[in-house]
């Protein structure tokens, strides 16, 4: 089969960030990504599998061998390893939740399409160790983890509290590891999380059943269109989270009409943008008193003026991830379209691969030559395969 350009240089960029330790999320040491990090390498890994490298496949390996080698005594995964001399290190001002998630459905990805039971087996005890931790985080025994501020991929964003994209990545690594190790209490918790994800993140007049009762007097003000980023003690977030959507739709977590109000709504933020799709709409602007909050949110430099980075930011990976969706609906216009805006994007300055683009203006405004912008390439051909019906995984756990 002969492919555009865009995915053959993706595949290129992919070897390029190959190490005996796993993948760079970049080839360059540029604000710390020269480094294995856990959901970068195991994205990059996915679409390995997708392209059907051999030798990418096994540097997916490598990487869950190194990101595995060093899991923490408590039982959460590292946020990033350095490949040379083995530092660690478990986040920034506050650890990652989505970490372990990562690293379990990577790990039970990679056996399952290697055929390397083994190798998933002999990591079966750390497994357990990871979601146990990550049971310690729900705080109340409801299903649902706490997120810190920072505490996942936008960490220089401002969401906390109950953020749908890290309950999905739980979620969707408590259904494939209760089918790799045929765990019937893995599949019982994800039932139980699947439903108090249906229960809380979109919205419904019916007020019974809602996670707390300030939730009732807040969903006035909560989107109606879409799922929700997610929510805290003091508010429903109103933005909308092409990464939790997108994930939504693959893993089948609403109904038709839910399903089809997604779809509507990237639909119209594209027909209005005529570019790739925004990771969080609307961007927080100076009017908004949470600018403050994203103004002092930053590790290197302030990133995140509207439009950008993870303010309204346009993200290769996460568009690529949800064209994977959008095949799986059938609705074949809009694929086209959003193919075609993520690989002029990613053949700007000679396939540049930027990590992320201006919503406004469509000009590159990330580190360059991003392995996952790559893998968002690759994952858009194919990326659905990692998603089985709710149905399928629980008639083989």
């Amino acid at each position: 089969m002969q492919h555009p350009a865009a995915y053959q240089h993706a595949i290129a960029l992919l070897h390029k960030v190959s190490t005996p330790a796993g993948f760079m999320a970049a080839p360059a040491e540029e604000d710390n990504y020269k480094r294995v990090w856990a959901r970068d390498a195991t994205i990059c890994g996915l679409a390995a599998i997708v392209a059907h490298d051999e030798k990418l496949i096994a540097t997916f390996k490598a990487s869950l061998q190194t990101l595995w080698a060093k899991q923490h005594d408590a039982g959460f995964l590292p946020s990033n390893v350095e490949a040379t001399s083995g530092s660690v290190s478990y986040g920034g001002t506050v650890g990652r939740a989505d970490t372990a998630s990562w690293c379990i459905a990577g790990l039970c990805i990679y056996a399952k399409f290697t055929n390397d039971l083994s190798f998933a087996q002999s990591l079966e005890a750390q497994v357990a160790k990871a979601f146990s931790v990550m049971d310690a985080w729900e705080f109340n025994g409801k299903h649902l983890i706490y997120v810190p501020q920072s505490g996942d991929w936008a960490d220089e964003y401002l969401q906390h509290g109950y953020v749908l994209f890290d309950q999905l990545l739980r979620l969707w690594a408590l259904e494939l590891a209760s089918v790799t190790f045929s765990n019937a209490a893995y599949a019982q918790k994800a039932q139980h999380i699947r439903a108090a994800i249906k229960a809380n993140y979109f919205y419904r007049e019916d007020e019974q059943h809602w996670y707390a009762a300030n939730m009732i007097q807040q969903k006035q003000f909560a989107p109606r269109h879409y799922w929700w980023l997610g929510f805290n003690p003091a508010q429903i977030y109103p933005q909308f989270d092409l990464q939790a959507n997108t994930l939504a739709l693959l893993m089948q977590i609403g109904d038709e009409a839910q399903s089809s109000a997604v779809l509507a709504h990237a639909q119209h933020l594209y027909t209005t943008h005529q570019r790739m799709l925004p990771s969080f709409w609307p961007p927080v602007t100076d009017a908004d008193w949470q600018m403050n909050e994203l103004k002092n949110n930053y590790a290197y430099r302030f990133r995140n003026t509207p439009g950008q980075f993870h303010n309204g930011g346009l993200w290769p990976v996460w568009n690529g991830l949800f064209l994977a969706a959008l095949k799986k609906y059938g609705d074949n216009s809009f694929a086209n379209n959003i193919a075609k805006s993520i690989e002029f994007a990613v053949a700007q300055n000679d396939f540049e691969f930027n990590e992320c683009f201006d919503a406004a203006t469509g000009a590159a405004c990330g580190v360059k030559h991003c392995a996952w912008s790559a893998a968002g390439v690759l994952l858009a051909e194919g990326g659905s395969i990692f998603f089985s019906s709710p149905q399928n995984q629980s008639d083989k756990a």
